[in-house]
């Protein structure tokens, strides 16, 4: 970074908006404001008018924006999406509704709907006259004056966006380009998805879902970034604004526009991405990531230094075929709310008391009992430096609501109540990370932990001996590092073609053939990020069994197949060894190629790496503050630290409560805390 330049990234959570500013000097800054209803951006524009303070020419020198958003997972989550129209091919009216046989709770008695109907009712999804043959031969010629009744007919029932996904159209569009040119004709605002754009791949229902759920979100999301981007020119910051994907790369917002599906995932992909630059400074590259929030915790593996990609993620119990992070995410976090089920059980979640009324101690008119009202309530947080004290809390209120709404019906006392609420949440969060890796035959003992959000810490350690986890990797700040994420991730577009063969009736040729035009979809992307040339380009196919139906994405290494004389065997062989490590057997056999893929990368001017940390005088702590980490052992006294004040070298043994202004972290007893290089903490167990 130029000495005079500043880089500034957003993660807008459902309690607090985070804001993370590195200025040239790779000295981190951090703001933690909290989330304005309904409209976000407010909070990150006073964010932005906050820490520029007096100095006029701060924002002016913001020569990167980057930001994280939940906008596209909230709007379909609570249903808040546009009215959707969706054109299919005549006489496959009702792909959407009827989906696929796929029970996923075998035996419920009573079986929700599967599919994503909300997105496009029957009397908004119409059937064109065309057809598109398997190999792309046109078997029917588009009939237009059936496809301009269908757009007049969805425009005058108010549709604000339209869906196309025709037969076979991933093999030739040409018949929904058309389609696309008829409705800018007849609707020129109208928002348009096209599934070849969106998901070119085979399978009827899962591309038609896709790309409704695309249409569905593409105009509040276009909306939401023409505001954001509006703002700060309205505050004076001359960059553009970037987003991030899923699947953990950055886009520039216009053309996030385009494919707003690739943003289901934009804010939890920041806190792994966070996770992973934080692991490869401390050397650690097998981690598992859990970020606690106001609303929820986001669970997630990285092996090998790389997250987990998924091709095929949910959203709200719906699948969508879109690369993602694989990220678990569970309804437990701060603002998760403690109750009693009908046989008197203690419950937390997934409901949420969100920062509007928030939990009991903000004083802010809620009176339901939540995980930060017990985590006061056991003297785990400093209720005059939460937020770093941007929110002053009153223990009054958390210690009432603990004792009217769980303790009293209970018959027991406010401590055991508020420590049931902690085991009751931390065994939910155990269940999440083991559902991430003990479920697929993964160890987390052989894995370091990451707590970050603005909870994590407050849960690590007990994690940790929940899972038989014997260390715990503390970044820097963790309450942001979702913001901090965004930093080190790189701009990334990617771009699949379907390529239907067997792998032994294919040759090198043929692929290199197919992948340059995927390349040049790459490169048309990269030049709106002004790197039409200097990017990264990863490839992959995707392969499965002649005669099985899901598939395995495989990396390309076109070097080494070049350099083993064209041959396609060790590609056929790196699939079968996938397909043992994943399902627990695979025999070789006819193989073939479903799809290929390629991913253009250039790496983020900055690393963890490069961060300036330095120790500040202790203006807190010091002192001992009565905290309950177990029932018997009742309260003890936790030496309270004040986190940036600690050296590199420096170790705290448990009990300690370290503080900082985006979090606290619990050093419980039995564990010690050691500040390593780049200022991270390795929490081990004594």
């Amino acid at each position: 970074m130029k000495p005079s330049s500043i880089a500034v990234s957003v993660d807008v959570g459902g309690t607090f908006t985070d804001i993370v500013y590195l200025s040239g000097d790779n000295k981190l800054n951090v703001l933690k404001v909290p989330t304005s209803r309904p409209s976000p951006s407010d909070g990150m524009r006073q964010g932005l008018l906050e820490i520029a303070g007096n100095d006029e020419g701060f924002l002016k020198r913001v020569d990167r924006f980057v930001h994280g958003t939940t906008v596209a997972t909230n709007a379909v989550l609570e249903r808040k999406g546009s009215p959707t129209g969706l054109l299919v091919t005549e006489g496959f009216r009702d792909v959407l509704e009827i989906g696929r046989s796929f029970r996923p709770n075998m035996y419920d008695v009573f079986v929700d709907s599967g599919t994503p109907i909300f997105l496009a009712g029957r009397s908004r999804r119409l059937g064109v006259k065309e057809r598109v043959g398997p190999r792309g031969e046109i078997i029917q010629a588009l009939d237009e004056a059936s496809a301009r009744e269908a757009i007049h007919q969805l425009v005058d029932a108010g549709v604000e966006a339209i869906a196309v996904a025709f037969l076979f159209s991933f093999v030739n569009p040409e018949h929904e380009l058309r389609v696309a040119e008829l409705i800018a004709e007849i609707a020129p605002s109208m928002h348009v998805s096209l599934s070849h754009q969106v998901d070119p791949a085979f399978r009827e229902f899962e591309r038609t879902c896709i790309t409704a759920f695309d249409a569905y979100v593409k105009p509040k999301l276009s909306h939401y970034l023409k505001t954001v981007s509006e703002d700060l020119a309205s505050v004076g910051v001359p960059a553009s604004l970037q987003v991030m994907q899923s699947r953990g790369g950055l886009s520039n917002a216009g053309t996030a526009v385009q494919r707003p599906v690739r943003l289901f995932l934009s804010g939890p992909a920041g806190g792994v991405m966070g996770a992973r630059g934080c692991g490869g400074v401390a050397g650690e590259h097998d981690l598992i990531t859990f970020d606690v929030g106001g609303t929820s915790c986001d669970i997630a593996l990285i092996q090998d230094g790389q997250p987990l990609v998924k091709p095929t993620s949910s959203i709200d119990g719906y699948m969508v075929r879109v690369p993602m992070v694989d990220v678990n995410a569970i309804g437990s976090g701060g603002g998760s709310i403690a109750w009693l089920d009908v046989g008197g059980g203690l419950r937390v979640g997934p409901h949420s008391a969100g920062s509007v009324p928030g939990p009991a101690c903000y004083a802010k008119g809620g009176e339901e009992a939540t995980v930060t009202d017990a985590s006061v309530v056991l003297g785990y947080i400093n209720p005059d430096y939460f937020a770093a004290g941007s929110l002053k809390l009153d223990p009054k209120l958390a210690h009432k609501a603990v004792k009217e709404k769980i303790a009293d019906p209970l018959g027991m006392s406010v401590v055991e109540a508020a420590l049931g609420i902690h085991r009751v949440v931390n065994a939910q969060m155990s269940e999440g990370i083991r559902l991430i890796s003990v479920k697929r035959g993964i160890d987390p003992r052989d894995f370091t932990l990451v707590p970050l959000g603005g909870g994590g810490g407050m849960h690590a350690t007990a994690l940790a001996d929940d899972l038989g986890m014997d260390r715990i990797l503390v970044p820097v700040y963790p309450g942001v590092l979702a913001a901090c994420g965004l930093l080190v991730s790189p701009v990334q577009h990617e771009a699949s073609v379907s390529f239907q063969s067997r792998i032994e009736d294919t040759t090198l040729e043929q692929i290199e053939q197919k992948l340059a035009g995927l390349v040049e979809q790459c490169r048309e992307l990269m030049a709106l990020e002004n790197a039409a040339s200097d990017f990264e380009l990863n490839y992959s196919a995707d392969i499965c069994f002649v005669g099985q139906s899901h598939t395995l994405a495989i990396p390309l290494d076109l070097e080494a197949l070049r350099a083993d004389g064209g041959s396609l065997r060790s590609l056929s062989e790196a699939f079968v060894q996938e397909h043992r490590r994943i399902y627990g057997h695979g025999e070789p056999g006819p193989t073939r190629i479903v799809n290929l893929g390629a991913v253009a990368s250039v790496s983020p001017p900055w690393s963890f790496d490069k961060v300036s940390y330095e120790t500040v005088a202790a203006t807190r702590g010091g002192t001992f503050r009565e905290a309950i980490f177990n029932l018997e052992a009742g309260p003890v006294k936790a030496k309270v630290v004040e986190r940036h004040s600690l050296a590199v070298g420096d170790v705290v043994v448990g009990p300690a409560i370290l503080e900082q202004s985006d979090t606290t972290t619990l050093v419980s007893p039995g564990w010690t805390a050691t500040v390593i290089t780049g200022g991270n903490i390795m929490m081990e167990r004594n």
